[in-house]
């Protein structure tokens, strides 16, 4: 669509959407015509918005007034137009130090959704990746009363967990640390879901005195080493209440459909998870979203991970007036970071 415009009209377009980001209202021909450098008279100006206007690209909110972007015209401003503003030396540094190598994933996590949201202003999301993707660095048992067992699992991401599983039978203290001391000599540093699959296989091919050791790391692993209880978080949202007070939210019956939306979480999750395997930073505008309490919202987004591999998606809900120049790198450089911190090994972006 942008390939059609003259330099004239991606000139004029772009200065309407710049002024109405920073703005907020409509821009009239005479604003564009101070504004926009072009020397050119404001019945030309008239001429060329109409004709975006007719393409899609523009619209007049009021018959006197000046022209808004669409959800079309944002789309070509931000794949055509748009002139980044990188963030300073010194927002990286604070950003960096806002997420130190090391730090629990958990609280790292916590972090980014509210560091997005205090950057933009507007709501700040993460995903939280699923227990199953980290290695395990110990594991403990201790027999609980009847059957339970307490199971401490410390992950290489510095995450402690601590569960309570009943297995089929109850075990003496003496077999728990057995099993333990099993796991953590032969499986500390994989990823738990390697670890059954091992065990299962070494159970079928072993026929000897192991056969209880390794019945025992079986079935204890397979309930400690499971997904997670049902408490954990499939994504952390930061500064929902900030949209109350964006002018183009500002209708309650939108406002509400939004809410309900951040509440049940599940679609906006999925719209997460589908820029999982992105390259950098991707853009939803309106409708693109596929969701329709976003349909007056814009979504970036960038995955984020850690020793090649993919963890989760990080991103800003707002506006479609936001400052795109700003919050498209901003989300870049967190997703930069939170891998660098989840991968203290790596060299430092």
């Amino acid at each position: 669509m942008d390939l059609s415009l003259d330099p004239r009209a991606r000139r004029l377009l772009r200065t309407l959407i710049s002024q109405h980001i920073r703005d907020g209202g409509p821009v009239g021909s005479r604003t564009l015509a101070r504004s926009s450098g072009l020397d050119v008279s404001p019945a030309t100006i008239r001429n060329i918005m109409s004709d975006l206007e007719e393409i899609g690209l523009v619209s007049a909110p009021h018959t006197s007034a000046g022209r808004v972007p669409t959800a079309q015209g944002y789309r070509v401003f931000v794949d055509s137009l748009l002139q980044m503003k990188p963030l300073q030396d010194a927002e990286v540094s604070q950003l960096r130090a806002q997420l130190p190598a090391g730090a629990g994933t958990q609280a790292l996590l916590s972090n980014t959704s509210e560091i997005l949201s205090a950057m933009s202003q507007f709501v700040g999301v993460v995903t939280v990746p699923q227990r199953g993707q980290f290695a395990f660095r110990h594991i403990d048992f201790v027999a609980l009363d009847g059957n339970r067992v307490l199971v401490i699992l410390v992950f290489t991401d510095n995450e402690v967990q601590n569960r309570i599983i009943t297995p089929r039978r109850p075990y003496t203290p003496s077999e728990l640390e057995q099993t333990a001391n099993y796991l953590n000599a032969h499986f500390a540093g994989r990823p738990l879901h390697e670890i059954r699959a091992t065990l299962l296989r070494d159970l079928r091919e072993t026929r000897s005195e192991m056969d209880r050791l390794l019945s025992a790391a079986v079935e204890l692993s397979e309930q400690a080493l499971g997904g997670a209880p049902g408490s954990q978080d499939d994504m952390l949202l930061a500064g929902q209440t900030r949209l109350m007070g964006v002018q183009e939210l500002s209708d309650l019956e939108r406002l509400r459909e939004l809410f309900e939306a951040f509440s049940r979480k599940r679609e906006i999750l999925q719209l997460l998870e589908r820029t999982l395997h992105a390259q950098g930073v991707r853009v939803f505008i309106g409708e693109e979203t596929g969701l329709a309490p976003l349909d007056a919202c814009t979504v970036v987004t960038a995955p984020y991970g850690a020793n090649g591999r993919v963890l989760g998606v990080l991103g800003v809900i707002g506006p479609t007036r936001m400052a795109y120049d700003r919050v498209i790198p901003m989300v870049q450089a967190t997703a930069d970071l939170l891998g660098a911190a989840l991968n203290p090994d790596a060299p430092a972006p």
